[in-house]
């Protein structure tokens, strides 16, 4: 499931920087918007890594420079990836961007900026946005993370 106002900001930063795929996620890992993902499970599995990863560095970055590390580049042989916090009114979302030769780490810090703004001008007002978690949310994370771990 996606929430419509996220949408358009993360279908224009996939444009933009040249994204095979990208997902737009509260910090607890809830998907706000996904673009490229063919299956659900893949986008849960990569929102409940991302979200995991960004609370380990952000207390990994307190513990070794005083202040939390706030983003992540990986680069592999054929993709690399960006994990990034997205600054909003009321706190912080991430966003997780997927990219191969076609783009670089240069063209997608470019465009971050750009995604920041869309994504604040978008953004509802807090009164207006639906639950954080969904109902089901942690029985379908330990789910999803079982089956990516062989548990399942």
């Amino acid at each position: 499931m996606t929430i419509g106002w996220a949408d358009a900001p993360l279908k224009r930063f996939v444009d933009d920087a040249r994204l095979e795929l990208a997902v737009l996620m509260h910090t607890s890992g809830q998907v706000l918007a996904q673009v490229g993902f063919q299956r659900s499970i893949d986008v849960q599995t990569a929102c409940a890594l991302s979200a995991a990863i960004n609370a380990s560095a952000e207390h990994l970055g307190g513990m070794v420079d005083g202040k939390p590390f706030t983003g992540l580049h990986y680069a592999g042989k054929a993709r690399q990836i960006y994990l990034g916090q997205v600054p909003t009114k009321d706190g912080r979302l991430l966003v997780l961007a997927v990219f191969d030769s076609e783009s670089s780490l240069g063209i997608v810090q470019l465009y971050l900026k750009e995604f920041y703004a869309n994504v604040a001008a978008a953004v509802p007002v807090a009164e207006d946005l639906s639950p954080a978690l969904a109902e089901n949310f942690e029985a379908d994370l330990n789910r999803n993370l079982a089956q990516l771990f062989g548990r399942g």
